[in-house]
């Protein structure tokens, strides 16, 4: 590989001297700690820690060259740019340049993970080698890898869609956070088609304000998805008129979904405990559909990625059969056990405003008896949402329990009495096992419970410690006690 490869893309390589521009490397990063003799350093520089300050560690390991946005007194060549995160993306798409040859990604507050899964699901059904990358990992017909990340580090992200392209999958579909957006990690990802969800309150430890947050989550329509590309965007939500306004004025194909859509029109919706049955009106055609899944928003999530299969695609009548096999992804309102009396335990994800809401309200239509919900919030996030869930939990839940979630380096009774400020008559037990174990202890037939908050994570993160720790285990566990 050689520094001119990206030479047509950064007009900053492009003008060094043949010596520079010529110049081999054997890879990427922008961790100084992985940089190998003939590697490419990339100094990001950062809110906690400045890439640049690492630049001679880069050095000793044996880096040919570095890019970065500061003048470095090195021994060797040093390429400055302005935007040092989107040539990192750039450089990391040109050297690992194998992609699957249909790639999709959506972005939104809630229900990208569902939406990645359930366009693979769709695709698969259609017969391609489908993949999703997202929240819960990769999921690929070779691989089933647990992640952490919504959008991976550039360098990670083009890595695994050549390995991907190189497993014979044809069809990608992605998740794309507001970080990711906003830290260029999608560059370079060459896209077929986006889509987005809706927007609510989450990240305003990150984004200033709300508008800041929807111009991070739009830069997937503004400036990555190539014009004239199909933009399927939810009609639904507040937020879903400023998303076409940006689509239209970047000149997409856009398509709407949803009561108010023109792609796919949804005309009617039965509720039943474990499946909704949909009218979709697409291309002139009604298809009545069994959507084995619970609550409006997967109905919604469902349409979102009908609409990314078909503007990628599958026939209509296709992608309405595939809905009627969709199996929801881990921790999305996942029914996770029930008691002897047949009440249902979910664990989901919802970790926001507008996701807890959309959860409990879900629930209501088909549960006769309580709703019972567990929750907490993470620490070293967004405190303003803390009495936002509160408020949502002790209005729309019968019996609310308030517990830790990720407390991280913050004090997890202080983050509990943040949420109960506005959840007054609120249980607190801080051990959440304990939590758990508690509201399936008070669970009668006709009730629902909600274990919300961390959905498929694996573990619970105390200071910087990650212990070992499931919803699903301990709901199991718990469900155990109670029907021996």
């Amino acid at each position: 590989m050689k520094l001119d490869y990206f030479s047509g893309i950064i007009p900053e390589i492009a003008a060094q001297p043949d010596g520079v521009r010529d110049l081999a490397i054997s890879g990427i990063s922008a961790d100084s700690r992985k940089i190998e003799p003939g590697m490419l350093f990339v100094a990001i520089p950062g809110n906690k820690a400045n890439g640049a300050a690492f630049a001679a560690d880069a050095v000793t390991r044996g880096a040919s060259a570095i890019i970065s946005s500061e003048e470095l007194n090195v021994s060797i060549p040093v390429i400055r740019v302005g935007n040092v995160r989107r040539v990192l993306a750039l450089a990391a798409a040109r050297f690992h340049d194998a992609q699957p040859g249909t790639i999709v990604a959506v972005t939104g507050t809630a229900g990208k993970t569902s939406v990645a899964s359930f366009t693979r699901q769709i695709w698969a059904h259609a017969g391609l080698a489908a993949a999703q990358i997202g929240t819960t990992g990769v999921i690929s017909p070779t691989r089933n890898e647990y992640g952490s990340l919504t959008t991976p580090d550039p360098v990670a992200l083009h890595a695994l869609l050549a390995e991907l392209a190189r497993e014979g999958v044809t069809h990608a579909a992605m998740e794309a956070s507001s970080h990711g957006l906003d830290q260029s990690r999608l560059d370079g990802v060459r896209l077929a088609a986006a889509a987005f969800t809706n927007l609510g309150r989450d990240h305003m430890d990150y984004h200033p304000t709300m508008e800041d947050y929807m111009a991070a989550k739009m830069r997937l329509f503004d400036t990555l998805l190539p014009k004239g590309s199909p933009a399927v965007i939810f009609a639904d939500d507040p937020w879903s008129a400023k998303a076409i306004e940006v689509a239209k004025a970047a000149g997409h194909d856009v398509l709407t979904v949803g009561r108010g859509g023109n792609f796919l029109s949804l005309k009617r919706v039965e509720h039943f405990r474990h499946k909704q049955l949909a009218e979709v009106h697409v291309d002139g055609q009604i298809h009545e559909v069994h959507i084995p899944l619970a609550g409006d928003f997967q109905i919604a999530n469902a349409l979102v990625s009908a609409g990314l299969a078909i503007a990628t695609g599958v026939a209509p009548k296709v992608a309405m059969a595939a809905l009627e096999r969709l199996v929801g992804a881990s921790g999305r309102l996942e029914l996770v056990g029930q008691t002897r009396q047949g009440s249902p335990a979910y664990v989901d994800y919802a970790h926001k405003p507008e996701a807890l809401e959309n959860v409990l309200t879900s629930v209501r239509p088909f549960t006769t008896g309580r709703v019972i919900v567990v929750f907490g919030c993470g620490g070293d996030r967004d405190k303003g949402k803390r009495p936002i869930m509160g408020e949502i939990a002790a209005r729309l839940a019968d019996i609310v329990i308030v517990t830790d979630d990720n407390p991280r380096s913050e004090d997890p009774a202080t983050i509990r009495s943040e949420i109960m400020a506005a959840a007054p008559s609120a249980t607190e037990i801080g051990d959440r096992a304990q939590a758990i174990r508690h509201a399936v202890s008070l669970m009668d037939a006709g009730d629902t419970l909600i274990v919300a908050g961390k959905g498929h994570e694996e573990g619970q993160t105390v200071g910087t410690t990650v212990l070992p720790f499931s919803d699903h285990v301990e709901v199991r566990k718990a469900l155990e006690g109670v029907t021996q």
